[in-house]
C-alpha cells in the first residue's frame, strides 16, 4: 500500500482540478494566502471525502440528505485513512456544555467523587450521574441544574404599561393567533381592553398576570363582514403560567429564549447557584465539593492532581488520576491553564475550543487516522506555540497523520511536508504551487517570501501621542485595580500569554466608553480622554443565515439596486428599488424566499444548507432577472467577486469606494452575495474593518480590535496592518489585542499583560516601544528579541 494520500482532479470551490500527493504518518502543513483554496483542499476535499466514505454506512435516506450537504467534488482519492477534523468554531455544544464536558475531563472527575470521595455519615454511595447537573438524579430539583430561577414579574411581562391590552401592553404574550386568543378570552370575560394598563386596579392586573384559575369561556372572535363567525371554547391561562409552561415544555430554543427574555433571572434559592442536589454537594475530594473543584483554574487543578498522584488513597484513585493527568497537562501546555472545568463552552474563542478538543483527543487512543486541524496556533502567544508542535508529534507517534492548515511560518518551517495553495486568492488561486519539504521551498511566492523573511525590525520611532486615554481602578475577572494609559493618535498593541487578561481589558475599555457587548462586566473608577466615537470590531459573525451577505452588510447593495431600478426596463414596469431586494416577496424566489439555499434538517446531526432547486442560488424569481444593467442581472452582480465588481462598477463612486476598501483588506476574492455562514471569523472582522474604511470620517475615533490577524497569511496580515496604520495616520487611535509578532513589532507601543494566565495574570508587566521591549525578560520581549532581524 502506498504511503501517500493521492488526490486526483479536486475541483471543489476554486480548486482547479488539482492533483497532489501528501505523505501519511507525517506532519503536513497546508498554506496559502486567505482565499487561496487551502481549506477547500484540506477540509472540503480530504476530510469531505473521509466523511463521504463514512456516511456510506448509514441508512440510504439519511445518506441522500447528507450527500447533498457534503460533496468533496474530487475524481479520485487513494490511500486515505479515516479522518478527524477539528475546526475553529464556537459551536461546541448546547447551553450546558462546559470545558469539562467538551474535553471529557468531567467524566473522570465525577467518577473520582463517586468512587473515592469522602462521604458524610448518612449519605449512601452515589454513582457518577449524581455529580452531574445535567442528569435527573444530580441536578437541583428547583432550577433543574441551571443555577438560576426565572421569575416572571409585572415589569418583565408588561414592557409598555402606557398602552392598552388591545394595543399590546402585555409584551410577553405570543404573536399571531395564540396572542389573539388570550385577548379574545379576556374580552369575553369582561376585562377592560382599551384602558391603559397602568390605570387598571392592582387586583385586575395581578389576576391577568398571575392567577392559577383556568376559566373556560365560549369565544366569538371578531371577523370581517364577509367571514363566517365560528365560536370556540377558550381556556384562560395567566401570562406567568404561559411563560412557565413554555419554558418547561418547549423543545424550541427560540421559544425558550423568548420566554426567558420576559422573566427576571435570580439565583436559585435552593442550591444558591451551585446547580447540584444537596446530597451530591456533601461529598468531598481533596477537601472540596465538586462544584468548587470545577471552579478551579486548570493550573490549580493540576497542582491538586499531582499532589494526590504521588500518594493515592486507593488503587481506584490512582487509576482515575492517571487518566485525568495527561489531559490536564496537555490542556495547560496548549495555553488553556486559565480555564476552569465549569467555564461555559460558548464563551470560548474558536482557537480555544479547537485546542480543548485537541487535548481531549489524546485519550481517544485512535490509530491510523488523519487529523485535519484548522490553525491550532490561533490565540496562542508565540512562546506557547511550541506546545502545538509537540502535541501533534505525539499524534504522529501514535501512528496517525496530521494535516495542519496553518499561517504561522515557524510551525510551517517545523513541518515534514509543505503544500502551498495559490498563487493568489479566489479565481486566482486553487492551484498547487508547491508540494514537498519546507526547507527546499525557495519560490518567489507569498509563502516562500514569508518563510525566507521571518526576521523583524521592532519599531524604535513611534508616532507622538496627541493626548492620552486613561482609565483608573479597572477590576474585572483576574484584573484587580489596574490603571491604564493609552496614547491617542497611536497604534497600541495589547500582548501577553493566553488568559493573561488581554480580551477582558479590551472589553472593559469598550464598556467604560459606552460600547461593548456586555460579556465581561467590569468596574472602572475614572475615565479621562477625548474620544468622539468608539468602534469595537470583533470576530462575531455578520449574520447567521445566508440572507445576510457581504454586499448588504458593507452597505453598497442599496446603491446597486438603485442602478437597476433606474434602467428603462424597470421604469417601464414601474418597479422600484425594493423589487431588486431578495428580502421582498415581489422579487424573491418563492421556493427559498430569497435565501438562495434551503436548510436541510438532519436527525441527530446539525442542519446544513443546500442550493435552492428552483433558482439555483440566484435568490430572485425569473421575472426580476429579466432586467439587466450593463448586461448583467442583479443575481449575476451578487455572483461577482469583489475584484470583478470593482472593474464592473469603475464609474460608480460610492460603490467603488466600498469595493476598494474590501480589496484593501485582502477580500477581493469574496463574492458580493457570499452568505454570512460561509465567512470565517477573520473574514467577518476584516469586512467590518472595510466598512469603517469606506465610511466618511467624523471626529476622533478609537478602534478596538481583538486579534485581527487571526486566520491571515503573513502577506494578508501585512496588508491589513497597512490599512489600520492608515487610520492612525489620519488621526484616529487603534488598539489591538494581538499575538502576531509582525504586528507587535510595527506598533507604536506594546502593553503586555501577565505575567501568567488566570489568577497569575491581570497585571501590566511592560509598557514600551517594540524596540525597548526586546530588552525585557517578559514572554513578548523574549519572542520579539528572538525574531529580531
Amino acid at each position: 500500500m502506498s504511503n501517500m494520500i493521492e488526490i486526483r482532479g479536486a475541483h471543489l470551490h476554486n480548486l482547479k482540478n488539482v492533483d497532489v500527493d501528501i505523505p501519511r504518518n507525517q506532519l503536513v502543513a497546508v498554506t496559502g494566502i486567505s482565499g487561496s483554496g487551502k481549506s477547500s483542499l484540506a477540509f472540503g476535499t480530504i476530510h469531505g471525502e473521509g466523511q463521504r466514505r463514512y456516511f456510506e454506512s448509514v441508512a440510504p435516506f439519511a445518506r441522500r440528505l447528507i450527500g447533498s450537504a457534503t460533496d468533496p467534488q474530487v475524481e479520485q482519492v487513494n490511500g486515505l485513512p479515516p479522518t478527524v477534523a477539528l475546526r475553529q468554531n464556537t459551536s461546541v455544544g448546547g447551553a450546558r456544555s462546559t470545558v469539562g464536558t467538551v474535553s471529557t475531563m468531567s467524566n473522570t472527575v465525577r467518577l473520582l467523587y463517586s468512587r473515592t470521595g469522602d462521604y458524610p455519615a448518612g449519605v449512601g454511595h452515589l454513582d457518577s450521574d449524581h455529580f452531574s447537573a445535567n442528569t435527573a438524579v444530580g441536578m437541583c430539583p428547583t432550577c433543574h441544574g441551571t443555577g438560576v430561577e426565572y421569575v416572571p414579574t409585572e415589569a418583565s411581562m408588561v414592557r409598555e404599561p402606557d398602552k392598552t391590552i388591545n394595543e399590546g401592553a402585555i409584551t410577553a404574550w405570543p404573536g399571531a393567533w395564540a396572542g389573539k386568543n388570550f385577548r379574545d378570552i379576556l374580552d369575553t370575560l369582561g376585562f377592560p381592553m382599551d384602558t391603559p394598563w397602568r390605570e387598571l386596579d392592582r387586583d385586575t392586573r395581578d389576576w391577568i398576570l398571575f392567577t392559577d384559575e383556568r376559566p373556560e369561556v365560549t369565544v366569538t372572535p371578531d371577523r370581517r363582514a364577509d367571514q363566517v363567525e365560528k365560536q370556540y371554547q377558550g381556556i384562560w391561562r395567566s401570562v406567568a403560567s404561559y411563560l412557565r409552561k413554555t419554558l418547561a415544555e418547549t423543545e424550541s430554543d427560540t421559544l425558550r429564549r423568548r420566554a426567558i427574555s420576559f422573566m427576571e433571572e435570580h439565583e436559585c434559592p435552593t442550591c444558591h447557584g451551585r446547580r447540584l442536589s444537596a446530597e451530591a454537594l456533601t461529598v468531598r475530594w481533596a477537601g472540596l465539593p465538586i462544584d468548587e473543584l470545577n471552579a478551579l483554574s486548570l493550573t490549580r487543578l493540576k497542582t491538586l492532581v499531582d499532589a494526590h498522584r504521588t500518594d493515592p488513597a486507593s488503587e481506584a484513585e490512582r487509576l482515575l488520576l492517571e487518566a485525568l493527568a495527561p489531559i490536564v497537562d496537555s490542556t495547560i501546555e496548549l495555553g488553556l491553564g486559565h480555564l476552569s472545568l465549569d467555564r461555559p463552552a460558548r464563551t470560548l474563542s474558536g482557537g480555544e475550543s479547537q485546542r480543548l478538543r485537541l487535548a481531549g483527543q489524546l485519550r481517544s487512543g485512535l490509530f491510523g487516522v488523519a487529523y485535519v486541524l484548522d490553525e491550532p496556533s490561533a490565540g496562542l502567544h508565540p512562546v506557547e506555540r511550541t506546545a502545538v508542535s509537540a502535541l501533534v508529534r505525539r499524534f504522529i507517534g501514535q501512528g496517525n497523520s496530521v494535516l495542519l492548515v496553518e499561517h504561522d511560518m515557524d510551525l510551517v518551517a517545523q513541518s515534514d511536508w509543505l503544500v502551498d495553495v495559490g498563487p493568489a486568492a479566489g479565481e486566482g488561486g486553487g492551484e498547487i504551487v508547491y508540494s514537498g519539504p519546507p526547507d527546499t521551498y525557495d519560490a518567489q511566492t507569498p509563502t516562500g517570501h514569508a518563510l525566507a523573511h521571518r526576521g523583524l525590525t521592532p519599531n524604535s520611532r513611534p508616532r507622538p501621542a496627541s493626548g492620552h486615554l486613561t482609565l483608573a481602578g479597572i477590576t474585572a475577572r483576574s484584573i484587580r485595580d489596574l490603571d491604564l494609559r493609552v496614547g491617542l493618535g497611536q497604534f497600541t498593541a495589547i500582548a501577553g500569554v493566553s488568559g493573561s487578561g488581554k480580551t477582558t481589558l479590551m472589553n472593559v475599555i469598550a464598556e467604560a466608553l459606552g460600547g461593548g457587548e456586555g460579556e465581561h462586566p467590569g468596574v472602572v473608577t475614572q475615565v479621562h480622554g477625548e474620544i468622539d466615537r468608539l468602534v469595537q470590531i470583533t470576530q462575531r459573525p455578520i449574520g447567521r443565515t445566508p440572507r445576510s451577505c457581504l454586499a448588504t452588510y458593507v452597505g453598497f447593495f442599496d446603491d446597486v439596486r438603485r442602478l437597476f431600478a433606474g434602467t428603462a426596463e424597470a421604469r417601464k414596469r414601474r418597479w422600484t428599488v425594493s423589487r431588486f431586494s431578495y428580502n421582498v416577496k415581489a422579487g424573491q424566489c418563492p421556493t427559498c424566499q430569497g435565501e438562495g439555499t434551503i436548510e436541510v434538517e438532519l436527525v441527530f446531526l446539525p442542519g446544513s444548507y443546500t442550493q435552492c432547486p428552483t433558482c439555483r442560488g440566484a435568490r430572485y424569481n425569473a421575472e426580476t432577472l429579466e432586467v439587466t444593467w450593463r448586461g448583467a442581472t442583479v443575481a449575476q452582480v451578487l455572483g461577482m467577486t469583489v475584484d470583478e465588481a470593482a472593474e464592473f462598477f469603475a464609474g460608480e463612486g460610492r460603490i467603488r469606494r466600498a469595493l476598494d476598501s474590501l480589496q484593501a483588506v485582502g477580500l477581493g476574492y469574496l463574492r458580493l452575495g457570499q452568505g454570512a455562514p460561509e465567512l470565517s471569523g477573520g473574514e467577518a472582522q476584516r469586512i467590518k474593518v472595510a466598512r469603517e474604511l469606506s465610511r466618511a470620517r467624523r471626529g476622533h475615533t478609537l478602534h478596538l480590535l481583538d486579534e485581527p490577524t487571526t486566520g491571515l497569511h503573513p502577506a494578508d496580515s501585512a496588508r491589513l496592518n497597512r490599512e489600520l496604520h492608515r487610520l492612525v495616520d489620519a488621526g484616529d487611535t487603534v488598539l489591538v489585542v494581538e499575538h502576531d509578532l509582525a504586528t507587535l513589532a510595527a506598533a507604536d507601543r506594546v502593553i503586555e499583560m501577565g505575567p501568567g494566565a488566570g489568577e497569575e495574570g491581570g497585571r501590566i508587566i511592560a509598557d514600551a516601544t517594540p524596540a525597548e521591549l526586546t530588552a525585557s525578560p517578559t514572554p513578548t520581549g523574549r519572542a520579539l528579541a528572538a525574531r529580531r532581524g
